[in-house]
């Protein structure tokens, strides 16, 4: 029977939120009034809007290289940083639109496949549309076993990508690029690669930076959500979730936010200065990745949810419908790399594949150019800027843009030979490191007390700034574990 498409089908299942009492329905067409004006929840709509007026390049670059023509939400929030921002746009561009193995409804609909293992609703909207709009079939919206066999066979690989990237082996990639009619070419099975972590890694950034739905012109009041997991967009924006109940805790709220800069400043002058006194050995540097790598199992367990077990907030999560039609086992989620008792892992050393010496060169030889642009794009992020630290100029900020970076990776099992993990200690400070691993490892549980809870004398700019380092570095972490699985198919 066919069903046509969900939005002209989809009998409504209403419920109203308590505390908003906006009506949420369980389809893929949720209409709300955010309870925030401006394109993000967490930060004041000024903020964004004085840099699109000032920036004339933020509007060339939408015209040149936006999908839906238009300035959304995400592109206004980027716009803080427009020489990051024309990186992004143009390889996003490339792998929606220009010539790639893959058709262009496939593109979006990988898209939506990687959107739905972290409930993006506002992504999963997006690439609806575009995957209408670029003649994709109706029918495929009703679920996964409406799509073709071989598009279907990419649920394990975004999977594991978005959760655990390091159980990726070559025995996946086999199974894709040998399974007789449905097979995916490896040019075409690069290209999905590449979607599925570009769209993980974007998720991040828009639950990190509470990116608010899009005003849609076809709706009377203006917006289009859907409600996740039974909570309504008001949670987001006031912390109504159940994640938060640990956050009043003695870790928030009590340094003075002054003094609490002057501190970390303070201990980034000293850590140049005993890096400039003496180096620390390489065994005494595996010490510190391991001691990080093991504290890290510690960070959100301790301080967010210490009050509920990590298995009961699993059981609690209802995914709605909407979501879960485009994923399988939906309750498989992110699980520390250094599991207590699991020593069977092996750390992925940085050194033993590189993007720049290995993943870059495949990439680009599988998929042309787009290696290019993912590169420029990787070092625009990690090199990017200004020089300032809140109130303060002139100030290098080298250390704590890598500490960021690889924090991340140290959290996917990525260890850099060269890097004193102590760093990380010294530098990020605990709520940080909580709004760290929430936004790169369970994004759909950002909150905005998380994101207000770490750096208060900051810039809403820097903020942005770390949730850019802090997308980069995941998509990273996941392009080098797939490509280092296809790298040993080859081989």
């Amino acid at each position: 029977l066919n069903k046509g498409p969900p939005s002209a089908t989809f009998s409504a299942n209403w419920n109203l939120c308590g505390l908003c009492h906006t009506q949420m329905r369980t389809d893929t067409r949720i209409r709300a009034q955010p309870l925030t004006r401006g394109p993000s929840a967490f930060i004041p709509e000024k903020e964004v809007v004085q840099a699109n007026t000032v920036d004339e390049r933020t509007n060339f670059l939408v015209e040149e290289y936006s999908t839906s023509g238009r300035l959304d939400n995400i592109t206004q929030v980027m716009s803080l940083h427009t020489q990051y921002l024309e990186s992004f746009l143009r390889s996003q561009f490339y792998m929606l639109r220009m010539d790639g193995p893959l058709p262009l409804p496939h593109r979006h609909y990988i898209a939506v496949m990687a959107a739905a293992r972290h409930q993006c609703s506002y992504l999963i909207n997006m690439h609806v549309d575009e995957f209408l709009k670029t003649g994709g079939i109706p029918e495929w919206l009703n679920g996964l076993e409406y799509v073709p066999q071989r598009l279907k066979n990419l649920n394990e690989i975004n999977k594991l990508l978005a959760h655990r990237p390091w159980l990726i082996t070559k025995e996946h990639i086999q199974k894709l690029v040998k399974t007789g009619e449905n097979n995916w070419s490896l040019p075409e099975l690069v290209h999905a690669v590449v979607l599925l972590a570009h769209y993980h890694a974007l998720a991040s950034f828009v639950f990190g930076s509470g990116i608010n739905p899009e005003r849609d012109p076809e709706i009377s009041n203006g917006f289009r959500l859907i409600s996740v997991n039974n909570f309504c967009v008001c949670d987001l924006a006031n912390d109504n979730s159940i994640e938060n109940t640990a956050l009043t805790g003695s870790n928030y709220g009590i340094v003075d936010s002054l003094s609490e800069l002057e501190a970390l400043m303070e201990r980034m002058k000293r850590l140049q200065e005993e890096r400039d006194d003496e180096e620390a050995s390489q065994e005494e540097m595996t010490t510190r990745f391991e001691k990080e790598k093991k504290e890290s199992l510690f960070v959100v367990a301790g301080d967010t949810f210490h009050s509920f077990p990590h298995s009961d907030f699993e059981d609690d999560m209802i995914i709605t419908s909407d979501v879960s039609r485009y994923i399988e086992d939906p309750g498989f989620g992110y699980e520390d790399f250094a599991r207590r008792g699991e020593e069977h892992l092996p750390t992925f050393r940085a050194q033993d594949y590189t993007w720049e010496n290995h993943g870059f060169s495949l990439v680009n030889r599988l998929y042309s150019d787009i290696g290019h642009l993912l590169d420029e794009k990787f070092r625009m992020v990690y090199n990017l800027t200004y020089n300032t630290m809140a109130t303060h100029e002139d100030v290098d900020t080298t250390m704590l843009r890598r500490a960021l970076f690889n924090y991340v990776h140290c959290m996917f099992g990525i260890r850099y030979d060269d890097y004193d993990y102590g760093e990380v200690n010294q530098l990020l400070e605990r709520s940080l490191k909580v709004y760290i691993k929430t936004v790169a490892c369970y994004p759909e549980r950002t909150t905005k007390r998380m994101y207000d809870s770490y750096w208060r004398q900051f810039k809403h700019s820097e903020k942005v700034h770390v949730n850019l380092l802090l997308m980069e570095a995941r998509m990273q972490a996941e392009l080098l574990y797939a490509l280092r699985a296809i790298t040993r198919h080859l081989t």
